[in-house]
């Protein structure tokens, strides 16, 4: 049943052994309640006892910290024992096999195998224009202690940046002769990224040219599973390095190389 106004501007449980009530939205203020209560009045308001923390399976619930974020904003910190609990073993995430490398590895087999430099070209397509996420992966400092692709020695790195039209990004796959496009997607407001990763996959199909190209995606809501839905040979999520992306490039160009041999 949809909660009332009321229910959804206060809720009312018990932190610490001590009864609570945390207007909502924006929780601006926190109000004792008398024990036993079954009500509170906040500000004037009659609010109904609605215990947030335990509708979300949290068993005495205890808030350690509670803080205005701004304007519909609200930042909380609660400790409590859930009751749900999860079979592991159902879970299956899907994500890309592949061995990973260090760079030295990574830079070996590919002199190795593909006696010449991979080409990999990375962009924010259309109008995403957080660059964060290809930076990490493809300037030469990378982030957090991994370097990225530009600082690997048989990998020629072009990164074309941000707001970059997929039509561009194709052209200029073309002419680099790439071998790997590389596409982060920051902004997913209505799912525009959806939107973005599909045009390019499409561009890419009618230029016949998706074949030719391994086709990677990374982004903070981009999954293996979607990217695979979407057309791309594989997605990275947040927590992954140049080394991954790199690694499966080598593997999937030695796995497509070895099927044209066959």
């Amino acid at each position: 049943m949809p909660s009332s106004p009321a229910e959804r501007r206060a809720l009312l449980f018990t932190a610490g052994g001590v009864p609570l009530a945390l207007r909502l939205p924006m929780v601006r203020e926190i109000v004792p309640v008398p024990p036993g209560a079954g009500e509170v009045e906040v500000r004037g308001q009659v609010i109904p006892a609605v215990p947030l923390a335990l509708a979300m399976g949290l068993e005495e619930p205890a808030v350690s910290h509670a803080q205005d974020m701004g304007q519909g904003f609200s930042f909380y910190v609660i400790y409590g024992q859930c009751r749900h609990r999860v079979d592991l073993a159902t879970i299956k995430v899907a994500k890309p096999e592949f061995e990973v490398l260090d760079k030295e590895q990574i830079n070996s087999r590919i002199a190795e195998r593909m006696r010449r430099k991979m080409v990999v070209i990375g962009a924010c397509i259309e109008t995403d224009a957080h660059t964060v996420g290809i930076d990490a992966i493809m300037n030469m400092k990378g982030y957090n202690g991994h370097k990225g692709l530009e600082s690997y020695h048989e990998i020629r790195a072009i990164n074309m940046g941000a707001q970059v039209d997929s039509e561009d990004l194709v052209a200029r796959a073309i002419e680099e002769r790439a071998d790997v496009i590389l596409v982060s997607q920051v902004v997913t407001q209505k799912n525009i990224h959806l939107d973005n990763l599909t045009r390019l996959a499409d561009i890419l199909e009618a230029e016949g040219l998706r074949e030719r190209v391994i086709l990677v995606v990374g982004g903070p809501r981009i999954s293996h599973e979607l990217a695979k839905e979407l057309g791309y040979d594989a997605g990275f999520g947040p927590g992954s390095y140049a080394e991954n992306v790199a690694s499966f490039a080598v593997d999937e160009w030695i796995k497509r190389n070895q099927r044209k041999a066959a």
